[in-house]
């Protein structure tokens, strides 16, 4: 019974709705997570029309664009969108204000991760009516369609990780904007979103960009939601890379928070 309260007691309707309208509030994620990766998408997929006289060929270049532009989304929702929402409010002291009301910090995480995972799966409503209002994507297969959403959501909790780590350990608006931010773009231009694919880049680049689970995404994938024969095992490492990373730095940020309790 005490587990039940406890589990109950994590997740509140109140809550919930109260962390979904600071979601929302957020225009970082509207901006690029919503109509950046809707825009790029569009203007991507009418730059590469000209350049295609087969209809088959364009529109396996437009669904591969189309499932790489996607990572945006928990890119700008999560990573960048969480983390400076979430430094903003340990500047103003907003989580200790919360204690002292009885709100734990467990609560409110619980119920922001909820929000977050909300808002993120209607941003990709949103960006798959465009896809298949605007552009010509192929249909999946069951198991690629599955994968696709299995790899979104693991880069997404890696991503949640990574923005928790890093603006609990700047725990400042400006330094957690910058840092983000820079990370973000370094992310799109190593996943190859930047109009530099992954085959022009410099072998030292490569070697990088190998690291990153959003080049295989945005790179791969295609194959994968199509059904085809596919080795996952250089993405598994570079999720595992990851992990390891924002899981070192989130071990780092809950050690430092501990010693000033």
């Amino acid at each position: 019974m005490l587990r039940e309260d406890r589990r109950k007691g994590l997740i509140s309707l109140q809550m919930l709705l109260f962390e979904f309208r600071k979601t929302i509030g957020n225009p970082y994620v509207h901006i690029f997570g919503v109509g950046m990766p809707v825009l790029m998408m569009i203007v991507i997929t009418r730059a590469v029309a000209g350049e295609f006289t087969d209809a088959e060929a364009f529109r396996v270049a437009v669904t591969s664009v189309f499932l790489g532009i996607g990572a945006l989304i928990p890119m700008a929702t999560i990573f960048m969108g969480y983390g400076i929402s979430n430094a903003q409010e340990m500047e103003k002291g907003i989580p200790q204000r919360m204690e002292l009301f009885g709100i734990r910090t467990g609560v409110s995480l619980c119920n922001r991760i909820l929000s977050e995972t909300v808002f993120m799966v209607i941003a990709f409503c949103v960006y798959f009516a465009a896809g298949y209002l605007f552009t010509e994507i192929k249909a999946p297969e069951i198991t690629g369609a599955m994968l696709y959403v299995i790899c979104i959501l693991t880069f997404s909790v890696i991503l949640f990780c990574l923005a928790h780590a890093i603006s609990t350990l700047l725990k400042k608006f400006s330094l957690t904007y910058c840092v983000t931010m820079l990370l973000y773009f370094v992310f799109m231009i190593l996943g190859g979103m930047m109009g530099i694919t992954y085959d022009n880049m410099p072998s030292a680049v490569q070697v990088i960009a190998k690291l990153l689970p959003v080049t295989y995404i945005n790179r791969d994938f295609y194959t994968v939601w199509t059904g085809g024969s596919y080795n996952f095992a250089p993405m598994v490492q570079a999720y595992l890379l990851m992990a390891a990373i924002a899981g070192l730095l989130l071990f780092l940020s809950v050690k430092r928070t501990a010693r000033k309790l």
